[in-house]
């Protein structure tokens, strides 16, 4: 099949790579003509800078220029097309609705090009992006605005976590096609071939409407699941002594019916989908006259986690951060990424400097540059304060405390590291609970704030209160 792959971010980058590896001949087209060049040099580094995913530098190597075409002008290649896949970015706007302003303006112009060509077979467009439910039928009215020929359309959402996209292109869950007619279905099983029919894979047909609120309802259920977590069990193991969180965990999903995804408590999830999807979603039932009570919950829930460790130090270790130095352990919203997009740290910092640190030593395996852009001091100048360094060592050297916001493995058990750095009084807050030994830290005069723990004080602390 020939396939044109309509924007080259996480998304439209790794579906090109995989459907080149298929042996598709695909043509991954950006207006981005740095991003671009980074692509088609094929050197690892240069292609991590902007799309981080383990194996999809291999593919691209491979594939180029056999399978898999870069270029910023699709004038030439429109032409014999079987289908247009669209991966844009629908960032949300203010009041939650999404931003289709990068979507229409590629529409327009594919819809101009499509028009002119001297082939008039099937083609079909393929709406990849996470757009509101209806959307396929706006680009079905503006393709006949232009008087397209011979053109269905389909909705055909992505289910890719950050960090184990390329696996899940090869071997996904389930892959969902939304399409009006059998001529549209057979074109898209034909793009999908090695997973119709799977033994294993769910291929699902239903309509476009039905598709595109399956992504949506996928992603806030996810979050649902964690904001359970933070919200009711992180809350009770916060709140009562004795209450074992991990325990908890085990005990509760050890029934069948309950999933184990999710269970873990963190100081919030972030990433491109979840917080951008479910404000969509509350947008567009509020705007259909339907109930969002429970979406809105799950949302303040989410966000109210991001920074509610730094205020429970204030309140319950009487910590006060002017002037203080605190090393950040994890930028990106995830481990195995470099995306900063709605990470918890982004809140965390701006929280911390909000209260008059003197100084944020940051440290993150692969967002240290993605970290530089979002913290660019010419758009704030209290980012002048935030540091980055090489090491968890490095960034820990001269700090007061220290706030752990990225689950790294790197960063699981660093007991022994922060005893050799950072001698106490030390307070260690912990928005991952990568720190199992934390009863023992305390013994030896450090403090202790995790997500579904009380307050460990240092020792001596512990003992003042005995006798008092």
């Amino acid at each position: 099949m020939k396939i044109i792959v309509v924007g080259t971010g996480f998304v439209g980058l790794t579906h090109a790579a995989v459907c080149s590896e298929y042996g598709h001949e695909v043509y991954a087209y950006d207006i981005d003509e740095k991003r671009l060049a980074a692509y088609r040099s094929g050197d690892a580094e240069k292609i991590e800078h902007y799309v981080n995913e383990p194996g999809l530098a291999n593919i691209i190597e491979e594939t180029m220029d056999r399978y898999l075409f870069f270029t910023n002008d699709i004038t030439d290649v429109v032409e014999g097309v079987d289908a247009f896949f669209l991966c844009l970015p629908t960032p949300p706007k203010p009041n939650g609705s999404s931003d289709l302003s990068y979507y229409f303006d590629a529409l327009n112009h594919i819809a101009s090009l499509l028009a002119k060509r001297k082939d008039k077979k099937r083609v079909v467009l393929i709406n990849k992006s996470t757009v509101p439910v209806g959307t396929a039928r706006q680009l079905e009215n503006i393709l006949k605005e232009h008087n397209v020929p011979n053109f269905g359309i389909a909705s055909n959402p992505e289910f890719l976590p950050e960090g184990d996209a390329v696996e899940k292109s090869r071997r996904p869950d389930r892959v969902v096609v939304g399409a009006d007619s059998e001529e549209d279905l057979v074109i898209m099983r034909r793009i999908y071939s090695q997973f119709y029919n799977h033994v294993r894979i769910r291929y699902i047909e239903t309509t476009p409407e039905t598709a595109e609120a399956i992504k949506y309802v996928a992603n806030t259920l996810l979050l649902t699941y964690i904001s359970f977590w933070n919200g009711v069990g992180a809350r009770l193991g916060e709140a009562f002594p004795n209450v074992r969180m991990e325990d908890l965990k085990r005990g509760v999903t050890s029934d069948a019916r309950i999933s184990t995804w999710g269970s873990y408590v963190s100081n919030g999830a972030g990433g491109s989908c979840f917080g951008k999807d479910i404000q969509s979603l509350i947008y567009q039932m509020k705007t259909a006259g339907a109930d969002a009570n429970l979406l809105q919950s799950v949302y303040t829930i989410n966000e109210y986690q991001k920074t509610y460790l730094i205020d429970r130090a204030m309140r319950e270790a009487d910590v006060n951060f002017n002037h203080k130095s605190v090393a950040l352990l994890g930028l990106a919203f995830k481990q195995r990424t470099n995306d900063m997009r709605d990470a918890s740290s982004l809140q965390v910092a701006e929280g911390l400097l909000a209260r008059g640190v003197r100084e944020i030593r940051a440290y993150d395996p692969l967002a240290i540059h993605e970290a530089k852009r979002f913290f660019n001091p010419e758009k704030n100048h209290l980012y002048e304060k935030i540091s980055y360094h090489d090491s968890v060592k490095d960034a820990l050297n001269g700090s007061d405390m220290l706030f752990i916001s990225t689950d790294w493995e790197e960063f699981r058990g660093l007991s022994g590291t922060i005893e050799q750095t950072c001698k106490p009084p030390y307070l260690i807050i912990d928005g991952r609970r990568m720190i199992p030994d934390y009863e023992e830290l305390a013994k030896r005069g450090y403090g202790y704030i995790a997500v579904g723990s009380p307050y460990i004080a240092p020792s001596d602390q512990l003992v003042s209160q005995d006798k008092s």
